[in-house]
């Protein structure tokens, strides 16, 4: 009998083939950098060029795990003043949690306000008092980050912890301008935003029936001029952001 012959694989069939593995093994190795412990071998691709890749849409952790799982919430809310008016305080978190609540398919957008308040509480934590009681002034007309920061280097003994939180700060003033926006319109003069967290109730006593949550975290600041960053869709965001407040709110 004749022996039979194997159709060999079209060119482009194994082009596709190749690259398709070569991604997935690079995916993989992202993806164990970005989650393991930091070593030596995390150095192999740049810090820029991995967290490019992996933010937003891959990121994740093991945090969720012992010894050190997520103990507390995170809230965001943002309120402004409106025609000299002052408005209530409208929860940026809950409206984002409410997209990704019961929803399989969850949008990364429910998750912003979170991200922002952990950030900045964070680098908020890591002023010392007289730079917190700075952060807790008003700072809204011309050239306010540039008075804040200066005001906040005349203490302390580290630049650096005040350049990380002026950066946090712009970014969450940023997204609470874009909130403001969203709800209240373009008559807003200035923004304040609260960012806030709330530890659970301890592990070893959760069969406690009298055991209540801690008591909130604030990291206060004063009203802010607006920020609207470059290339960013105010009507997009306000677009989302505004259909799913009034959903929630009634």
């Amino acid at each position: 009998m004749p022996e039979k012959t194997v159709p060999r694989r079209r060119v482009y069939t194994r082009v596709v083939m190749i690259v398709a593995v070569l991604f997935t093994a690079w995916h993989v190795f992202a993806s164990f950098l970005w989650i393991a412990p930091w070593s030596p071998l995390r150095e192999v691709v740049p810090q820029k060029a991995l967290s490019g890749y992996m933010l937003p849409i891959f990121g994740q952790s093991w945090s969720v795990f012992a010894p050190e799982p997520i103990n507390g919430d995170y809230r965001f809310e943002v309120r402004a003043i409106v025609d000299g008016e002052e408005t209530e305080w409208v929860s940026a978190s809950d409206v984002e949690l409410s997209m990704i609540r019961y929803n399989l398919f969850t949008p990364r957008a429910g998750i912003q306000a979170m991200d922002v308040s952990s950030q900045f509480k964070g680098a908020w934590a890591d002023l010392d008092e007289e730079q917190q009681g700075v952060a807790e002034l008003n700072y809204f007309k011309d050239d306010w980050e540039a008075r804040m920061t200066e005001a906040m280097n005349a203490y302390g003994d580290d630049p650096q912890l005040v350049s990380d939180y002026v950066a946090q700060e712009h970014r969450a003033t940023a997204y609470a301008t874009q909130v403001a926006l969203a709800i209240w319109g373009d008559d807003v003069e200035r923004v304040q935003f609260q960012a806030t967290r709330q530890n659970v109730i301890p592990f070893a006593d959760r069969h406690d029936p009298e055991a209540e949550r801690p008591d909130v975290q604030y990291s206060p600041t004063g009203w802010r001029g607006l920020v609207v960053e470059e290339g960013q869709s105010q009507e997009a965001f306000a677009d989302v952001f505004r259909a799913q407040w009034e959903r929630i709110s009634g």
